[in-house]
């Protein structure tokens, strides 16, 4: 236990061994839908295959994982993200013309960036000039955006030209193993019936297989090499306009995503203390920035903290033994790839539809009857589901909210540092 303590800050008087390894497993399976997602994204680019991405997806969880069970000592899953892969494959590659190898070039940079900010501390900087309403609505915020992803995950929410959104088809296929899931996943839940998330995930995977939604797809199978994609970067273009615009894009989308999942997750979490601060946020950062590094080398996207680690926070899971968890599965994964692929999306939508219910808790503490808090934590709150962006919400939210205090007189409330990132957040929107 003593050994528990130092590696991870696992405390066998508030902690339980079992707890934490439940909550790994069950924040694994939430988020291990990048090992499908990501190969097959990459795939579109010549020079980048499939199983060559797959490996490399899964060094860089398992690199920014460890990071932050043994730095960090927090139960959070870092890989590759969504939305900075489709920006990598779909903006820079395919809008702009530039290769995969330039835009490797640029997450490396904006890796060794991060590490030099979160050194000099203007990261930890940048969440202290968070108002604490806004604090609060960014965890509501992150709860509907897992929720809407769950729902999407599954065909519950499809899309519409009309209305952009609508109800899917919930009498049959993926939406309908969803649904029945949801409701064995709750019920368990509200009984408190330890584990329930990760039983859902598990009975849901094997009511799919007579639905013929389920499809076993082997058990065992060799890592494919990461040679063809290793350290492929392109240095003829770095001092480029271009360069430094797909850098800062990056640099803003991965700040603040980050930024969002651990304040939002760690208030859910109870582990923020009555000034607001989070528990080692510095080393957690560098875990951030150090897996983004090590991920480009891999060749892979920027590497970032999954808002799913809310799932296995859910669980109980307080420690860095449930990042080392989520680790240590991401490893056997590489060998065991064809059963994890097997968990459909379905299994696990019901699991983020629970956890953005649970997640929408601090939304209670805003308060509501002072409008010039009120406005700016609703706009961060509900743009991050429906802008599809958690950065989003805590751009438009800080905006709002300097502008709305400020033609309001409320001088005070603003301190330097808020000024200075609603400008450059403004800006961010004009020039990029």
């Amino acid at each position: 236990m003593e050994l528990l303590k130092k590696l991870f800050g696992f405390d066998p008087l508030k902690h339980k061994v079992r707890t934490e390894i439940v909550a790994g497993i069950t924040t694994f399976l939430t988020m291990s839908y990048i090992l499908a997602v990501n190969p097959s994204m990459f795939a579109i680019l010549d020079g980048m295959p499939a199983g060559a991405v797959f490996t490399t997806t899964a060094l860089a969880a398992i690199v920014g994982t460890l990071a932050m069970s043994l730095l960090a000592k927090l139960p959070f899953g870092l890989a590759p993200g969504m939305g900075l892969n489709a920006f990598f494959v779909f903006s820079v590659c395919l809008g702009m013309g530039y290769s995969w190898q330039f835009a490797l070039t640029a997450v490396f940079i904006e890796g060794i960036i991060f590490i030099i900010l979160t050194i000099t501390n203007v990261r930890e900087a940048i969440v202290k000039a968070i108002p604490k309403n806004l604090r609060y609505a960014i965890g509501g915020g992150i709860g509907l955006f897992i929720a809407f992803i769950g729902m999407q995950n599954a065909g519950i929410i499809i899309n519409d030209d009309a209305t952009l959104v609508k109800l899917g088809d919930i009498t049959s296929g993926t939406a309908l193993l969803a649904v029945i899931g949801l409701v064995i996943t709750g019920i368990m839940y509200a009984l408190n019936v330890k584990g329930a998330m990760l039983i859902g995930i598990l009975v849901t995977t094997l009511i799919g297989i007579p639905m013929g939604i389920t499809e076993f797809q082997g058990v065992v199978s060799t890592p494919d090499s990461i040679a063809p994609i290793f350290c492929k970067f392109e240095w003829e273009n770095v001092f480029t306009l271009d360069m430094l615009v797909v850098v800062f894009t990056f640099l803003f989308i991965d700040m603040f995503d980050t930024l969002g999942t651990l304040i939002g997750v760690s208030t859910k979490a109870k582990m923020v203390d009555e000034n607001g601060r989070i528990p080692n946020l510095k080393e957690a950062f560098m875990a951030d920035a150090i897996a983004t590094t090590a991920g480009a080398m891999f060749g892979t996207s920027t590497t970032t903290t999954y808002v799913e680690s809310a799932s296995g926070v859910a669980q109980g899971g307080r420690t860095g033994l449930t990042a080392f968890t989520i680790a240590c599965c991401f490893g056997i994964a590489l060998f065991f790839s064809p059963l994890f692929l097997s968990v459909p999306g379905a299994a696990t939508a019901p699991v983020l539809i629970l956890v953005g219910m649970l997640m929408m808790e601090p939304v209670r503490n805003i308060d509501f009857d002072d409008p010039t808090e009120a406005i700016p934590s609703f706009i961060c709150l509900v743009m991050m589901p429906l802008a599809y962006s958690i950065s989003a919400g805590i751009l438009l939210g800080m905006i709002s909210y300097v502008v709305i205090n400020l033609f309001c007189g409320k001088f005070k409330k603003l301190t330097p540092a808020m000024y200075i990132l609603a400008i450059l957040f403004i800006l961010k929107y004009i020039f990029i």
